[in-house]
This record gives structure tokens, C-alpha cells and sequence, in this order.
């Protein structure tokens, strides 16, 4: 048995037949069990790798012809008690950004928009971790 991680899966639609000046991104969070951060990360990228695609061509955007392509894994992190399987009330994962004021943190509570900043700090320890 293996320790328990949440992995950021970093995703987009890139439309086949035409440019684009904006691009949809969805991060997806997904449990990962692994004996270690390494394997981890390795584990994370074959997921991501596996959601990617086009859906064997059918799949749309807008109804036109796209593919969901796999940017990386954003983040990888052990889970509050990783030794443990996660359950009810487990903190699997977070998220520090920087906000202006506490306007703009009620925006972001309400689903308004918002600029932020991202303060993760995982960028560098996902580059000590990746092969």
C-alpha cells in the first residue's frame, strides 16, 4: 500500500481546423496512490496522458472539431495524512493565491471575476521531481 497524493492535470481544448485566441483550461484533480513523490508524478503524467484526445475524432467544441490536449501536471501533493486513505473531511490538495484586497476575495468566493495571483510554490519541486 501507498501513500496518497492529489495531482493537478492541466488540460485544454485546442480546436483542429482553425486558430484560437483564447484557450479553455480545466485542471483536474486526481488521487493518486504511490510509494513515492516520484512515482507519484509518473502516475500523474500517464493519467493525464490517458484523458487527452479527441474522443476518436467525435469530439467538439462549440461544435467544432477539437481535441483535449495534456499540458502537464501543475502540482502534486501529498495528501494531509498521506500513510492514511483519504476519507471524509481530508484535505487532498490546495491552492495559495494573492488578492488585493478583501473585495476581491469575496469576488473570488462568489464566482465573480477576479485578478489573482498564483503563489504556488510547486513549480520548483515538481522540476526536482520530474525525470
Amino acid at each position: 500500500m501507498g501513500k496518497w497524493f492529489a495531482a493537478h492535470l492541466v488540460l485544454y481544448v485546442k480546436l483542429k481546423d482553425q486558430s484560437q485566441d483564447r484557450f479553455t483550461v480545466w485542471e483536474n484533480i486526481v488521487l493518486i496512490e504511490a510509494r513515492s513523490e516520484d512515482e507519484a508524478f509518473e502516475k500523474a503524467g500517464l493519467r493525464g496522458h490517458e484523458e487527452a484526445g479527441d474522443e476518436d475524432g467525435t469530439f467538439r467544441w462549440d461544435g467544432k472539431p477539437a481535441t483535449w490536449v495534456f499540458a502537464g501536471v501543475r502540482k502534486l501533493t501529498a495528501c494531509e495524512d498521506p500513510d492514511k486513505r483519504p476519507g471524509d473531511g481530508t484535505e487532498i490538495t490546495y491552492t495559495e493565491m494573492l488578492l488585493e484586497s478583501e473585495q476581491a476575495v469575496t469576488k473570488l468566493v462568489k464566482g465573480d471575476p477576479v485578478a489573482l495571483e498564483y503563489a504556488d510554490r510547486f513549480a520548483d519541486e515538481l522540476s526536482d521531481c520530474a525525470h
